[in-house]
């Protein structure tokens, strides 16, 4: 198998230490298989992402010693393709409007019988077509949420079949390659966009993912428990599946991941106050 690998970042800030380790692993792990490592913008978020992040963001990567195909694909020019896929989730029944607020959300859990703490799990009535059409009529609000009944009923035996290879690390251990069940019912029913963003971050990556080839996706463990999610959306959608590897987070010294916010842990900061690249690589292989 071709190993192709990427690294995709969000263009809202400055790279930190966290995003370096993660661009840095995808790479080594790409020259490692003598692969392929692209780079991919996901900046879908058009009100938090700014052109004017991208060049510092190439200028990191180069610094580190980081080099990628080109050209770099920037999500926010493929929105039609999302609304594509969006669209083959409607043409199977799968998706539905959810005028709902965040509050009304968490009402609604709460008064759920599996208690506070756990995830929406959809209406307990749905709405009529009428009362839909009116609503949207009105310019209410919505976002298209996955039905995890709908996807079980239309899947049938493969809902609960679906797995994935993993060959990194998990949340709580560290582990060789294995099979993971991919049970998605943790997550209830996601939103996967939006009235006025029609695509959401689980579109987007599983489309493109699949679209570029990825056989491997390297990304922070902090991401492990949404693959259940891609794994269900690759299946309906007749998408392979690559093999998972999450690699542990780079903590600060609280034991906190770093933020965009924290400027002082930036690659600019740190190479302004006369890091190394070489030096930074060398806290990478520890």
């Amino acid at each position: 198998m071709n190993f192709v690998t990427r690294f995709a970042p969000s263009p809202s800030g400055y790279l930190h230490l966290g995003h370096a380790f993660s661009a840095w692993t995808a790479w080594r792990a790409a020259c490692d298989h003598e692969g392929r490592f692209l780079l991919r913008l996901e900046d879908i978020d058009t009100l938090r992402c700014r052109h004017e992040f991208e060049a510092p963001l190439f200028d990191d990567l180069i610094w580190l010693g980081l080099d990628w195909e080109e050209p770099v694909r920037r999500q926010s020019e493929h929105f039609d393709e999302y609304a594509g896929v969006l669209e083959r989730l409607k043409a199977l029944g799968l998706v539905y409007r959810c005028f709902k607020t965040r509050t009304e959300i968490l009402e609604d859990i709460a008064r759920a019988p599996h208690g506070v703490g756990e995830v929406y799990r959809g209406p307990d009535t749905p709405l009529s077509a009428d009362e839909e059409a009116a609503r949207v009529a009105a310019g209410e609000a919505y976002a298209w949420r996955l039905s995890l009944d709908r996807c079980r009923d239309h899947l049938g035996p493969r809902f609960g079949a679906m797995c994935f290879v993993e060959e990194g690390v998990s949340a709580t251990k560290r582990e060789g390659a294995r099979e993971v069940a991919a049970d998605p019912a943790p997550l209830g029913d996601v939103v996967l966009a939006r009235k006025d963003v029609g695509t959401s971050y689980h579109i987007a990556v599983v489309h493109d993912d699949a679209l570029q080839g990825i056989s491997h996706v390297i990304r922070g463990e902090d991401l492990f428990e949404l693959t259940p999610l891609h794994v269900l959306l690759q299946t309906l959608l007749g998408l392979p599946t690559p093999i998972y590897r999450h690699h542990r987070l780079l903590l600060d010294e609280n034991g906190k991941r770093f933020a965009k916010r924290d400027q002082a842990a930036t690659l600019q900061a740190m190479r302004m106050s006369g890091e190394t690249s070489e030096g930074l690589r060398s806290i990478f292989r520890r």
